[in-house]
Order: structure tokens, then C-alpha cells, then sequence
């Protein structure tokens, strides 16, 4: 697969003009936000966008409506949020949210911040398109079904299996080695597709690229390929951590973030993660703290409990943010779901012909797009919900269903 355009994928420096205005995208490798950037990222969001933060599928940061594009990459630097000028839209790297703390073969995320050092450590991999993903799995099978380009996946303690394109190769590597191996992947997949922008984005892209670029590796496979497994589930409520602190799972009801909510997750002083799933993790809490946050946050709008409604959805941005989109999807979301109209239980009754918005109910996993692009669909067996000129369509997949 390839393209004519070339890669368009935003940053900080580099804004992508959004129908409500530029946009920006700020990578958060390994998802781990510090209590002093989050209050950076809650200034900067009240300061010079919309007044929220958006999380994204991979783990990072978005600001709509930026006033000051200057000004907001200087803020992000002085937070560390911008260590590179050259590489900021290839630190795409997610890692299990929850490694180290609870369940897990091994820790990943000093692999993570290892491996963020040596993309930007190489001007050659600055070349990389904005849309490679690296994926660390700590064994729980969590990120790994994202199907990232370049990943490793804990089957043991001190050993991985190198997967590729989102498969795994057979090939195996300790915690000693996972960074550079992955760093070689990278620069594989670079020399099969070019320094310029050919159009492929994706190592999946390129017809035998897996192949060629565990050739380039000069390793033999010496394990049975893993069969990896449906997505996981997003991590919410409380966790208690091996340690005897607490982790907090926290849906974000479609992502979004207010800037006032940022400034009291930084107040609460402990490490907090962006994940995947677009929630948040809160860790290493001692109990009354962790109850103190929840009894805050809560009515503020953070999801605790696994049976929200909201946890079962997605959405496009929709209107006003996009201009292709045919309404303002996530205003209809909402509304559904204030009025019980997003169910936890799934049926096989079929869904033909368009609905109003006021009359769309839904049941099970579900994604709403304002047009048949469905940007922002995860992964997995879903429900797509689309906006035509006349009304909602109702597309089923059959695996969300029961007998």
C-alpha cells in the first residue's frame, strides 16, 4: 500500500489546521505524565487552546484551537514534554500502563524511556513516519493487540519476543538487548521504504517487510510464534499494587479532559499514565488518598466504575473539529447515553435503515463517526454508528452479538 500524500501527521511544531482551528499532538512515550506536566499541559490547554486535553489511541496528547504555536512549544519544553525539536513525531511508544505495579512478567517501562532516548539519540530515525507505533508489552497482552510496527512482548522475566508489524517473528531477545533490537527494526524498516516520503507509513505497508526487516536483524527465530489474544480490558477502578499502594483506573468519557480536572490530578502529586484506551491510570497512592481522589474526581467526571455506559463508546471528533463530519456525533452520544440509550447487553436484532439522532439505541461496544471514514474506530469487534445526510446507520458487526 502506499500513498501520493506524504505524512501529515501532526506535533507540536507541526499543527494540523482542524476545522475549529490548529491542532496539536504531543507525544507522551510510555504514557507517563509527571505531576508538573500535567499542571504545564492544564495551563497550556486554558491558556492557548479550548480549554481541554485530548487523549489519544496512543497514549498521547492533543490541544485543539492553538492560539500561540510558539508559545505553547516553548511551555512543553520547559515541561520536558519536547525534548526534540527534530524527532517529537516519532516517539510513538506505548507501553503496558499498569507494568510494574500490578501483574505483569516484567517491568517495561525503563524500556520505554530507554527506547525514546535512542530514537531521538539517532538523526537517521528522525526520517521515521509520525505514524510508527512501538508497542512494550509486559506480558499481560495488553498493548500488544494494537498491532504496533515494531513491539516486544515479556514471555518471561528477562525475555521477549520481537514482534513486527503486530505479529511475532519467533525471534527472542533479554531486557538487555529489546532496546537496540528495536532501534535495528526501525532502521530496517527505514532502508526498505526510503528517507523520503514514499507512502507507506506502516511496516504492514510494505509487501514483505516483516521478512526483510528480520533479515536485516541476522537472528534466527527460537520460539513458537504467540498467538496473541482479543483486546484487553481497559484497567478501572481500584488496583491494588504489589507494593501495598494503590493504583486508580479512570475512564475519560470520550477522551476529553478539562484543564480544571488536569490541575487537580496534578495536585494529587503521583505519577499518572495515558493509555491507550484513551483513560487514565493514577499510581502509587496510599488508601486514603486514593478514596480522596475518588470522591473528587468522580463528580468531576472521571469513570471509576467498569459498568459506565461511556466506557462501551467512542466517537470522531465530529463537528465543529472536522469538517467532513455531518453533525456533531459526540453531542448525539451523549445525549444517548444521559437518555439510556447506550445498553451493556448485546442482541442480534438487526438495525436496518437510518435513525434520527433522538431515536439511535445501541447496545454493546460502539464507535460514532460523522461520516464513513470512522476516524478514531478501535480495534475489535464494534458497532459503527455513522452519520449519513439523513439520519444514523447502524452497522453491526456480527462478533459484538450474542447467539
Amino acid at each position: 500500500m502506499s500513498r501520493s500524500a506524504p505524512d501529515s501527521c501532526p506535533g507540536v511544531l507541526r499543527l494540523h489546521q482542524a476545522a475549529d482551528g490548529p491542532l496539536a499532538r504531543i507525544r507522551v512515550p510510555g504514557g507517563r505524565l509527571e505531576p508538573t506536566q500535567l499542571q504545564a499541559l492544564a495551563d497550556a490547554a486554558r491558556d492557548l487552546g479550548n480549554g481541554n486535553l485530548e487523549l489519544t489511541s496512543r497514549g498521547n496528547i492533543q490541544l485543539r484551537q492553538v492560539r500561540d504555536a510558539s508559545e505553547l512549544a516553548q511551555r512543553l519544553g520547559a515541561a520536558g514534554l519536547l525534548p526534540s525539536r527534530t524527532h517529537e513525531r516519532v516517539r510513538n511508544i506505548v507501553a503496558s500502563p499498569l507494568s510494574g505495579r500490578v501483574g505483569g512478567f516484567a517491568d517495561v517501562h525503563g524500556l520505554a524511556v530507554d527506547l525514546d532516548a535512542g530514537l531521538r539519540g539517532d538523526p537517521l530515525l528522525a526520517e521515521l513516519p509520525g505514524r510508527v507505533l512501538f508497542t512494550l508489552d509486559d506480558g499481560r497482552g495488553d498493548v500488544s493487540t494494537l498491532h504496533g510496527d515494531i513491539g516486544i512482548h515479556a514471555v518471561g522475566d528477562d525475555e521477549f519476543a520481537l514482534l513486527l508489524a503486530g505479529a511475532d517473528t519467533g525471534l527472542r531477545v533479554t531486557a538487555g538487548e529489546a532496546v537496540e533490537v528495536m532501534l535495528d527494526a526501525a532502521r530496517g524498516f527505514l532502508d526498505l521504504r526510503g528517507t523520503s516520503d514514499s507512502g507507506q507509513w506502516r511496516l504492514h505497508e510494505i509487501p514483505g517487510g516483516v521478512e526483510s526487516v528480520v533479515e536485516t536483524l541476522d537472528r534466527s527465530p527460537v520460539g513458537e510464534p504467540l498467538e496473541l489474544g482479543a483486546p484487553h480490558a481497559v484497567p478501572i477502578g481500584w488496583l491494588d499494587q504489589e507494593n501495598g499502594l494503590v493504583t486508580l483506573g479512570a475512564g475519560v468519557p470520550l477522551g476529553t479532559l478539562s484543564a480544571r480536572t488536569t490541575e487537580f490530578l496534578a495536585a494529587v502529586e503521583r505519577p499518572v499514565f495515558v493509555t491507550p484506551w484513551r483513560s487514565l491510570v493514577i499510581t502509587d497512592l496510599d488508601e486514603g488518598p486514593a478514596e480522596t481522589v475518588v470522591r473528587v474526581l468522580a463528580p468531576m467526571g472521571l469513570i471509576f466504575d467498569a459498568n459506565s455506559p461511556w466506557l462501551l463508546v467512542s466517537a470522531c471528533a465530529g463537528r465543529p473539529g472536522c469538517a467532513k463530519s455531518r453533525t456533531d456525533v459526540r453531542a448525539d452520544l451523549a445525549a444517548a447515553i444521559e437518555s439510556d440509550r447506550v445498553l451493556p447487553e448485546t442482541s442480534g436484532d438487526s438495525a436496518d435503515g437510518l435513525f434520527p439522532a433522538d431515536a439511535v439505541t445501541v447496545t454493546g461496544r460502539q464507535h460514532w463517526s460523522g461520516c464513513d471514514r470512522r476516524c478514531g474506530r478501535p480495534r475489535g469487534p464494534v458497532t459503527d454508528v455513522v452519520a449519513t445526510d439523513h439520519g444514523y446507520r447502524l452497522d453491526i458487526d456480527e462478533a459484538t452479538t450474542t447467539p
